[in-house]
């Protein structure tokens, strides 16, 4: 049972192995006849392809051509075009620039358009002779714009008139109308005081507004044409003369520091406040690059460098060498005044110019710093900054050499009556002004990195230190001691009276002058012992009697002829002293009434109380009038004489 059941499978499989080989077999067949069937297609495709052949050269050949004629009617129609517009710019260029330079601008670039077109298209007949053509007119072309540019540029730069310049300087910053436009006395606006009110001034005009624009269009075809030599070169030659020329009217020249060391100094005082002018003008006339608006909403060009960038414009290179070329001899010469200045002998009175002189060039100094920015305009920036600063060690040194002059100043002028040294009012209005220089005096010690409150009040107190100094040596010179104390009086009182009524209380502080009230009040009082106590002796009993007791005649222990000589000798000393003081000075009214009841104050009593006491017992005798001269009224009158600086042939009269 078991091998009848294998024998069936096994006959099964064989059977189906068979049915397997037969299938894969006429399929083997079927793929044969495909392979046969399509390769007979290819064949009939290849001679197919090979008979279209000729026909599809023939379409490409057709075609190529007919885009061959499109292409040259092309160029035909192009070159007659260029011919046409040659012929055009023609005309324009042999009528020239003059009569519109517009229309003769836009030939050029017609110019330039068609030797472009001819020189991409060489290989048309006949295009080499209209490039050469046009070659030719477009050289002639440049020609006549240079000499265009070079006319309109000498046309339109003219030398501006001074009275011009002085009017683009804003109204805060020009002289005060009484003083002389070249007054270098008195301080001069500060950069601070220009905030507190608008800037109103008329800036030239350097070249009309409806000129910059053609000489802009100038510029750029002669920058194209490869013409940048000659356009730098027209442009500096003409604007640099027509720069120096203008300043030259104004009046700056070129000095060295001998030049100025030679000068008289109301010479040279003068000189330096015009230079402070000179560099304002600058600064809207070669500076400025702004624009102003006028009264009536006309926008114009303020500065030199506003002209430059304007004419120049998007032709970078040459730009800022131009300007640079052309303000570079004027700027040198402006600034070689101010060197020369800071590089001569110091003295005292030069340090407010010098202060004038630092404090412009520090209001200057921020445009500067961007109108010479480039590193073309590197030389003037750096002398501009050199100069600023040797400005300030200049007036640093002498305001050093001022104390030390102050100290040391051995000049003999003699103050007879014993009012204010010269020295003194001197020295003290040099301080006022010091301090109306206050925030550039700051600005100053700040350069050389200095506390500049701190500075200025150590300095303000040695000057007033160094000044009594002085004063103590030049009132050893009296004979008179009596007279050296009223003249200390006198000059101590100056200086505290002139510190209470400016700034340099602030520095010195209430105490100094407290302090210096005081020993004002000590010359006073030594004044009055040295002088008067000699003939308060002539009025004293002996023996400490009270002369205010009223006693009789013969009380107090002095008998009549010691009277007598006690009145004489009073009236001798009284007159000696009303002779000799009332020629001498106390020009304070306040302080000379105050020293004069100081007096009268003890001489009167103790006269009034002498001749009470005294003045009969020579009263009954013979001739009391010349003893007793003087009533207590008549002392009174001739007290009020004293310190008027009176001279003897007065007196006498």
């Amino acid at each position: 049972m078991g091998v009848d059941t294998l024998t069936l499978a096994m006959e099964t499989l064989r059977e189906r192995a068979n049915f397997m080989r037969e299938s894969i077999e006429k399929s083997r067949n079927i793929t044969d006849n495909m392979i046969s069937i399509l390769g007979s297609f290819d064949h009939r495709l290849s001679a197919l392809e090979t008979a279209m052949r000729p026909t599809q050269i023939r379409t490409h050949s057709i075609r190529r051509a007919h885009e061959n004629i499109e292409r040259t009617l092309k160029t035909a129609e192009a070159f007659l075009v260029q011919f046409d517009l040659s012929r055009q710019a023609e005309a324009k260029i042999l009528r020239g620039p003059h009569e519109d330079l517009e229309s003769y601008l836009e030939a050029v670039d017609q110019l330039r358009g068609i030797v472009k077109f001819f020189s991409s298209n060489k290989s048309l007949k006949g295009g080499g002779g209209v490039l050469n053509h046009a070659n030719n007119l477009l050289s002639k072309a440049i020609l006549k714009l240079e000499e265009e540019f070079r006319q309109l540029l000498t046309t339109y730069s003219k030398p501006v008139e001074p009275d011009r310049l002085f009017d683009c300087v804003p109204n805060s910053l020009r002289p005060s109308s009484g003083s002389s436009q070249g007054d270098g006395g008195g301080k001069k606006p500060s950069a601070a005081d220009n905030n507190l009110e608008p800037a109103v001034f008329t800036p030239p005009t350097l070249i009309p507004p409806r000129i910059l624009p053609l000489l802009h269009d100038l510029a750029i075809q002669m920058f194209h044409a490869g013409r940048q030599q000659q356009l730098y070169s027209t442009y500096r030659e003409i604007r640099s003369t027509v720069l120096e020329q203008s300043l030259r009217k104004l009046g700056v020249e070129k000095l060295n520091k001998d030049d100025v060391q030679k000068m008289q100094w109301e010479v040279l005082e003068s000189k330096i406040g015009n230079w402070i002018q000179f560099m304002r003008i600058a600064r809207f006339f070669i500076f400025s690059n702004i624009y102003h608006q006028t009264a009536t909403g006309q926008t114009t060009l303020c500065g030199g460098k506003k002209v430059c960038d304007q004419i120049f414009e998007a032709i970078d290179s040459l730009r800022e060498q131009l300007f640079s070329e052309v303000t570079s001899t004027s700027v040198a010469v402006l600034l070689s005044f101010g060197e020369a200045i800071a590089k001569s002998k110091r003295s005292p009175e030069k340090l407010f110019v010098l202060l004038d002189m630092y404090e412009v060039m520090r209001e200057l100094q921020p445009e500067m710093e961007t109108i010479f920015e480039s590193k073309c305009c590197l030389e003037m920036r750096e002398s501009a900054l050199v100069l600023t600063k040797r400005l300030a060690q200049t007036a640093q040194e002498t305001f050093s050499d001022f104390e030390e002059a102050v100290e040391k100043d051995a000049t003999k002028t003699a103050v007879l009556d014993g009012t204010v040294h010269p020295l003194t009012s001197y020295v003290i209005n040099y301080v006022k002004f010091l301090f109306d220089y206050r925030v550039t005096l700051k600005q100053l010690f700040q350069e050389f990195d200095e506390d500049a409150e701190a500075r200025l009040s150590a300095v303000t107190t040695r000057i007033m230190q160094a000044l009594q100094n002085n004063l103590d040596g030049k009132s050893k010179q009296y004979k008179d001691p009596a007279l050296t104390q009223l003249f200390l009086m006198n000059n101590i009182h100056y200086i505290v009276r002139s510190v209470r009524r400016s700034e340099a209380k602030d520095m010195l502080g209430d105490d100094w002058v407290q302090i210096h009230r005081r020993i004002v009040q000590q010359h006073a009082n030594q004044y009055k012992r040295i002088s008067w106590s000699k003939i308060l002796q002539c009025l004293t009993v002996p023996g400490g009697g009270n002369p205010h007791d009223g006693g009789s005649s013969g009380s107090g222990g002095l008998s009549r002829a010691m009277v007598k000589e006690r009145f004489k000798t009073f009236n001798i000393q009284f007159e000696e002293l009303h002779q000799r003081q009332s020629q001498w000075t106390v020009p304070d009214s306040e302080l000379r009434e105050s020293l004069r009841l100081a007096v009268a104050e003890v001489l009167l009593p103790a006269y009034r109380s002498f001749l009470r006491r005294f003045g009969p017992q020579i009263e009954n005798g013979k001739n009391p009038q010349k003893y007793i001269r003087y009533s207590p009224e008549d002392l009174e009158r001739m007290l009020a004489e004293f310190f008027e600086g009176k001279i003897w042939n007065d007196q006498k009269r």
